[in-house]
């Protein structure tokens, strides 16, 4: 049975083993970001952090939408009787370091893309590890439908996930692309019934939660610092990384377990 976290104003979360989901919860404003929606998933990500008993976050939405992006209306009242454009600036600050705390996690991210990804929303499937969609599920940036241009980052990762000829497109023409061309373009891991989303996830989940939470913490840097290196570079870190490794009672564990034809105890460390 899942067990509530905390209880916040604008999401739910639950931990359901060493998984943990954050459902966004303004399904009348398509779970749009809101001011007081990025302080409590500042306070949920603190929490998961804190449980070491977690080893998996997925993100999800509520209603017809994962997220909208950022709630405008909202946003003209943050930052204490600031300007609007100081307001909008303080908001963008906080939305991306959300957004890469989100990145930087020590764990694999599942973002579980229940319907619309839409601008800020898709923003934030992009800084997540992998990605299950609902065969419903769309994705857009729709910023130049209104004039205005990505600010938490997705002109710098939607290139990196599906090709800049691509990403370009999506920017400049503001359509929304379903979920199995997402697929083939390679920014969706899987594409099920919308019925079939949580269950999918858990199962996903499940492959990985059983592995070493050090091994996968050091491979997800890996990866994502590889990106940004020459090869030559990646190279090296990556036996730096392998010999730090080998001093790990989860290698010593791994290799314990396999001889003696037994689960392994991995403890993270």
């Amino acid at each position: 049975m899942p067990i509530e976290g905390p209880a916040f104003d604008t999401i739910r979360l639950e931990l359901q083993g060493a998984l943990a989901w954050i459902t966004l919860q303004r399904p009348e404003a398509m779970n749009s970001m809101s001011p007081q929606m990025l302080a409590d998933l500042t306070a949920a990500l603190d929490f998961v952090e804190a449980r070491h008993e977690v080893r998996c976050l997925a993100i999800r939405g509520t209603g017809k939408a994962f997220c909208a992006g950022a709630d405008l209306k909202a946003v003209k009242g943050f930052g204490d009787g600031e300007d609007e454009a100081t307001a909008i600036r303080l908001f963008l600050a906080r939305a991306t370091a959300l957004l890469r705390r989100i990145e930087l996690l020590p764990m694999p991210v599942i973002a579980a893309v229940n319907g619309l990804a839409l601008a800020g929303g898709l923003e934030t499937v992009l800084v997540c590890d992998l990605v299950v969609a609902a065969e419903e599920a769309k994705f857009g940036d729709a910023h130049a439908r209104y004039g205005l241009i990505p600010g938490w980052g997705g002109s710098a990762r939607l290139p990196r996930k599906i090709g800049p000829n691509r990403a370009k497109w999506m920017m400049f023409s503001a359509e929304m692309v379903s979920a199995a061309t997402m697929a083939e373009w390679g920014l969706v891991h899987q594409v099920v019934p919308g019925a079939e989303l949580e269950s999918t996830v858990q199962a996903l989940a499940a492959r990985m939660t059983d592995k070493s939470p050090l091994g996968l913490r050091r491979m997800k840097q890996l990866v994502d610092d590889g990106l940004e290196q020459p090869l030559e570079v990646a190279l090296r870190n990556e036996r730096v990384m392998v010999e730090a490794h080998n001093a790990s009672h989860d290698r010593r564990e791994g290799l314990e377990a396999f001889a003696q034809k037994r689960p392994p105890r991995f403890n993270g460390t």
